[in-house]
């Protein structure tokens, strides 16, 4: 799979999904293993969604990475009227990938 965002399971082709399901398969039989060790990776909940953040950032620690973010909207710059866009390319420079939940994500943004 190519680096890209991921907005929909639609943006996926069929041997994409494929292989996410493989992998899927490979990380239940090995939960623990430290494939994302030093790697961070930005939590960016805009929504409330505890179920989904929580499923996030265990993932991560699980495969031992590093999670930094917030799931309160009013502490991010976004609360001034920095845009999700600018949000997103900023957080980008400092984790290896980013979370996001938000109802203005397109995949415009």
């Amino acid at each position: 799979m190519s680096k890209r965002s991921l907005i929909s399971i639609t943006d996926l082709t069929k041997e994409e999904i494929i292989r996410i399901t493989e992998l899927a398969a490979y990380f239940e039989e090995h939960p623990y293993e430290p494939l994302l060790q030093g790697r961070v990776i930005a939590s960016l909940f805009f929504e409330p969604s505890t179920r989904t953040n929580f499923s996030f950032q265990t993932a991560m620690m699980r495969l031992g990475g590093k999670v930094f973010g917030f799931s309160d909207p009013n502490s991010s710059s976004v609360s001034k009227g920095e845009t999700l866009k600018d949000t997103v390319k900023m957080v980008s420079c400092s984790a290896y990938a980013a979370v996001a939940n938000s109802a203005k994500i397109s995949a415009k943004q």
